[in-house]
């Protein structure tokens, strides 16, 4: 096996090359700035990204972030979020925000996202993939001449369609508007949606909206009320009107049963199941017994 090692303060100057990338990106066309070029870059750039950062995300029709965009997130148009204009002074008042790509000779006017069926491209109605179709808008196919634009019936993890999803561009301050998380304000280029390192999955495999983290201790002990899964809903125990109408019809018993159906600290999943299923089968076992004591009594 090779080991490698390196000089003493070899580690550091990657850090800081590392850091000077994700800054800068690709604005220095592939000759690296002077230490002068690269402070005078920040004095310029920072103040405007930390002030106008656009965060992207592919949303379904439900309002959740299926996708949060970040750097290297492919467009439509092959090319990568970050090889799009990002950076503005002042933010455009039109919408929706266009972010047209930078590359040159690129017919992209802003950026589009296009999932991948795994690692490869998906297919229009036409059956031609993705990536056989034009970045111009209305995404024209350069294959066939019947297909009048993409459409893809692909089926995203959270059960909607492609196309009933939407690349949406929007500032922080439609974000809070709409109660959606904007993480913390950073220097990098071409962040987009990312807010956490869990923002990188799915929307529908996601612990939060957000992707910081997982939720607060406050958020977790919270009281499970009517709006929440029904997984949370059956743990918590029947509600007082279920248990109110039983203790009318079953009087004590159901008293008994519903207070057996509340789950203890100390116990594990199989236990709390079988301990409801034997009260169950002592509940039908009186039941029987007293269908047959007024039928003992005539005999």
């Amino acid at each position: 096996m090779e080991r490698l090692t390196l000089q003493p303060g070899a580690a550091a100057a990657i850090d800081e090359y590392l850091e000077y990338r994700r800054i800068v990106g690709e604005d220095d066309g592939g000759k690296l700035f002077t230490p002068e070029e690269y402070e005078q870059y920040k004095k310029r750039v920072l103040p405007i990204r930390l002030q106008n950062r656009l965060y992207v995300s592919w949303r379904s029709p439900t309002g959740m972030d299926c996708k949060l965009v970040g750097p290297e997130t492919p467009c439509f148009c092959t090319h990568r979020y970050k090889q799009h204009k990002t950076d503005f002074e002042v933010i455009p008042k039109e919408r929706p925000i266009s972010v047209p790509c930078k590359v040159s000779r690129c017919l992209c006017r802003s950026f589009n996202f296009v999932p991948l069926n795994g690692t490869q491209p998906i297919r229009c109605r036409c059956k031609h993939f993705a990536d056989q179709h034009s970045p111009a808008p209305g995404f024209p196919c350069e294959t066939c001449s019947k297909c009048s634009g993409f459409h893809s019936c692909f089926t995203c993890g959270c059960g909607q369609p492609t196309y009933a999803h939407e690349t949406v561009v929007e500032t922080k301050e439609e974000r809070l508007a709409q109660g959606k998380p904007v993480g913390q304000d950073v220097p990098y280029a071409a962040m987009g949606g990312l807010t956490g390192f869990s923002s990188l999955a799915e929307g529908y495999m996601r612990l939060d909206d957000s992707g910081i983290g997982a939720p607060s201790a406050e958020f977790l002990n919270a009281p499970v009320t009517s709006t929440d899964h029904l997984f949370l809903r059956a743990f918590e125990g029947p509600s007082s009107s279920i248990g109110a109408q039983s203790q009318l019809t079953d009087g004590g018993a159901s008293t008994a049963m519903q207070v057996s159906r509340l789950r203890r600290p100390e116990e594990d999943d199989m236990a709390y199941f079988e301990r409801q299923y034997q009260a169950r089968l002592k509940q039908e076992k009186a039941a029987k017994q007293k269908g047959k004591g007024p039928a003992s009594l005539k005999n």
